[in-house]
């Protein structure tokens, strides 16, 4: 089986689990929801953008919407989605591989990528390839996990106490926050600005972890504790050729 194939699968459980979920409910996307500013006539790509929530969302603010993702069943339910609410002449669907885009240089005004490098086997290749298709001035919104807090030492225990655990998508990197600006920084990109959400305790194992959300309200405290939360923010700039 195929790694898309087994996306394929993934996407058709999680839907048929919640089919009435809001994808942009997630808490990455209002991170970037405070930082994106007016989109308004903007051509947009957003990367792995699963079954298109904040795509219709963009496009309903006047945007120029392509949504990629490597799953076929993903795109065919964001399609869905966007008919049954009377939107989405300003956006396209376009199944893709990030590590090889199949758009021209310079093609976009903004670049967003929600929790995907994570899942793609070779990350340098695909901040790359996001890297090509914006047009320089563009700015860049990228979120994934960050284990550089308690949730990594958990996982550690995990690895050790279950060997054969298996992760719930097909693939699944772990990684901190040093290495993800050292990705994004190698790609060519000048990072601006970094945050992050979701700060969180594995205090009993087999249970989902304790949140702390009052951490979140403070925007100063967040950016702060940034290193240390499970969902980290960077925002960058494409200012010139390599």
């Amino acid at each position: 089986m195929s790694l898309r194939t087994e996306y394929d699968e993934w996407h058709e459980k999680v839907f048929r689990a919640d089919p009435e979920h809001e994808d942009t409910s997630s808490p990455w996307y209002q991170l970037v929801r405070e930082q994106i500013g007016n989109v308004n006539g903007l051509r947009i790509l957003e990367v792995a953008c699963g079954r298109g929530g904040f795509v219709g969302e963009l496009s309903h603010r006047g945007a120029y919407v392509t949504g990629c993702d490597f799953s076929f069943t993903a795109l065919c339910v964001g399609k869905e989605k966007l008919r049954a609410l009377g939107d989405g002449t300003s956006s396209l669907f376009v199944q893709a591989d990030v590590q090889v885009l199949p758009f021209a240089d310079e093609s976009f005004d903004v670049v967003v990528s929600c929790e995907t490098i994570e899942h793609v086997p070779d990350v340098r290749s695909a901040l790359r390839e996001m890297w090509r298709v914006a047009r320089p001035g563009a700015k860049f919104f990228l979120t994934t996990p960050n284990y550089a807090n308690l949730m990594g030492l958990y996982e550690l225990y995990a690895r050790v106490r279950h060997p054969r655990r298996r992760d719930d998508q097909p693939f699944d990197r772990r990684q901190w926050f040093p290495q993800i600006r050292r990705y994004v920084d190698g790609a060519g990109w000048t990072i601006l600005h970094s945050d992050g959400t979701v700060h969180q305790l594995p205090i009993f194992p087999g249970h989902n972890p304790v949140e702390l959300p009052f951490l979140e309200s403070n925007h100063l405290i967040r950016r702060l504790l940034s290193p240390f939360a499970f969902h980290y923010f960077l925002l960058a700039e494409k200012r010139s050729s390599n």
